[in-house]
Order: structure tokens, then sequence, then C-alpha cells
């Protein structure tokens, strides 16, 4: 019986139909939006019908994308990030995430688990330095890259912030991905690596919570393994699906061979500062990302101070390569031509 070839999904056409007010902060990754435009708006229901799907093939094209000054409330938040994934084809079973400590940190009232409180202790920026790493390239992370259905796309925003201080890094996969040599691009093609998400703990006598935004996402071992190389199903471009905080291991590699080579890769994420963005945080202002395409690092230089902000993650498909797909630079030099 002949082998069923796998088909992946089309990549997403942009329709143009967002407010003009909005410009790219580098050539790799990052797009801000003019204080004037009010995100929430978007989910009006005189908002064009096609401005969410836009929005999000935007966030997918750019990696992350700013506001300022918004207005949206925690409940559109939630609201938003969940017809993100859903305006662009996540499974159906997929929702917002419930973070594992979710019981923990969660906003009072109304049960709302999705919407986790980013705080300093949650960062780890008030702990005693002499006891935790002061490398900051310890901390680039893709959301819930532990789950076996990790986040498409994630929404921040800060409410309360430190006079200095706090701010967020992007860093693009895709053009992590370009900046490898061919060879070392089709070698990481084949390879696969487990995430582990060991940096939480469940309460004394408790558990995570369970499911957490996909039926697959269950269990109290927080541990799934997906492609090194990741293709994403909005743009259809290539990435490179690896992060120092999370990910252990390259499964079809020795131990050695796999520090090795993860040694190098989140080095080479580190090093390459010109495929980062750096964010500026003010009270009130708003990041929406792809996790599937980005990885991202907190700046922990405001020790004690008060730093705090409402986070919702959704939760996509299933990580996948598509042999078929383009990397971004490619896939832009053929759209030129």
């Amino acid at each position: 019986m002949p082998i069923a070839t796998p088909t992946f999904p089309v990549p997403l056409v942009f329709s143009d139909s967002l407010p003009k007010t909005y410009s790219a902060l580098t050539p790799a990754i990052g797009t801000e939006f003019a204080p004037e435009t009010q995100v929430s708006s978007l989910l009006s229901s005189s908002a064009p019908s096609t401005s969410i799907r836009d929005l999000a093939i935007l966030v997918s094209q750019r990696g992350v994308v700013f506001f300022r000054e918004q207005d949206l409330t925690t409940a559109e938040q939630r609201e938003l990030v969940d017809r993100l994934g859903k305006e662009t084809g996540r499974p159906e079973e997929s929702g917002l995430h419930v973070h594992p400590l979710g019981g923990t940190n969660e906003l009072g009232g109304g049960g709302k688990e999705e919407v986790f409180k980013i705080t300093a202790e949650f960062n780890g920026a008030s702990e005693d330095s002499f006891n935790r790493s002061t490398r900051a390239s310890n901390i680039w992370h893709s959301d819930i890259s532990f789950e076996n259905y990790p986040s498409d796309y994630a929404i921040l925003k800060m409410n309360t912030l430190p006079k200095v201080g706090g701010d967020t890094l992007w860093a693009s996969a895709y053009t992590a991905y370009d900046r490898l040599s061919p060879a070392m691009q089709n070698f990481l093609s084949t390879l696969t690596a487990t995430h582990v998400g060991d940096t939480f703990h469940a309460p004394p006598g408790g558990k995570f919570k369970e499911p957490r935004g996909h039926p697959e996402n269950n269990g109290q071992h927080l541990s799934a393994s997906h492609p090194l190389i990741r293709t994403n199903p909005v743009t259809g471009w290539r990435g490179l699906y690896v992060n120092k905080f999370f990910t252990k291991r390259i499964n079809e590699l020795s131990v050695d061979e796999s520090d090795h080579m993860l040694s190098y890769l989140f080095e080479h994420i580190a090093q390459n500062h010109d495929l980062t963005v750096r964010f500026r945080w003010q009270p009130g202002s708003l990041a929406i990302w792809d996790n599937r395409s980005t990885l991202h690092s907190a700046t922990n230089d405001y020790g004690s101070a008060t730093r705090e902000g409402d986070r919702v993650v959704s939760v996509g498909e299933k990580p996948y390569y598509d042999p078929t797909s383009l990397s971004r630079e490619a896939a832009l030099r053929v759209k030129q031509d």
C-alpha cells in the first residue's frame, strides 16, 4: 500500500485591510503602529471582516507587532488572540493556553486562567543575582514550546513599569535560519529536539494545570519533541525552532553531539543582534507576536521594582516541517521577481 504524501497548509495572502499607520522597526523583525491606532477597534463590528486575519498575517510576517497607549481590556485581549488563531486556520481543538502554574498566578475574578500575570517575581528579576544566572541570553525562549501543541500567537499588555529598564527583546527565527549555511539547513531539517519545562515546579502536594489549551497538552511531565526546523503555516516560511530556556536535547544525536550543536545554535541566536528588535515598554503598551517564528527575552535589569502586565497565549498546531516551504529570504526574493 503506497504511503500517502502529507499535505500542508497554503500560505495566507495579506489583503491590506489594516490602518496604514505602521512601519518596520528593523529589516528582520518588528513593526510598530502609531499611538492613535487602537487595536480594540479591530474587534468592532464596523471593522473590515478581514482585519483580524490581516493582523495575524502581519504578525506572522514581521514576528512581533507593537502598539502604544492601548485601551484593550483583558477580556478583549483574550478575544483578540483567540481570533488571531481561529482566523488563520488553527486546529479546532486548540484554544487559549492555561499556564501549568495558572492557579498561582491567574488574575482574580471570573476564573480567567488564560490571562497570566507577568510579574518581576515570575521573570526572576527580584531574585538574588548570586543564586541565579545573570546571562540574559539564557532567557531566550518561545512560549510553551514544551507542550505537544505549543503556541501560535501571544499578546502582552504592560500596565505597571519601573522608571528605567524592563525592556523585552524578540529575535527572528526566520532570519536565524537564513543565516545558516545551506548544508547546515539541510542537516537540521532532518532532526527533532525535546523541549522540557523543567523550570516550572508543581506546588507541594499539587499538580500542574491540565489540559492546557489542547487535549494533548496534558499530563504532569512538561515535555514534547518538535522539528528543529519549523514551517509557519501562515507565511509558509522556515524558521529555527530552538530556544535555550526549554530545548534540552536533539533526539537523533548523541548526548555530546547534541550538547555541542545546541550550544552553537544558542550562540548563533544570541550573538546575531541584527536579527533582534528591542522594545521599550510604556504603560499601556501592547505586543503581539508569533511564537512559531520568534524567540523573546525579558531584560531583568530592574531589581525589585514593579513590572506587571497581562499575557494571553493561544495554542496552535502541532509543529511540522514542510520540505517544499521556503526560507523568508527566498520567499521575499520570489515576490520581488
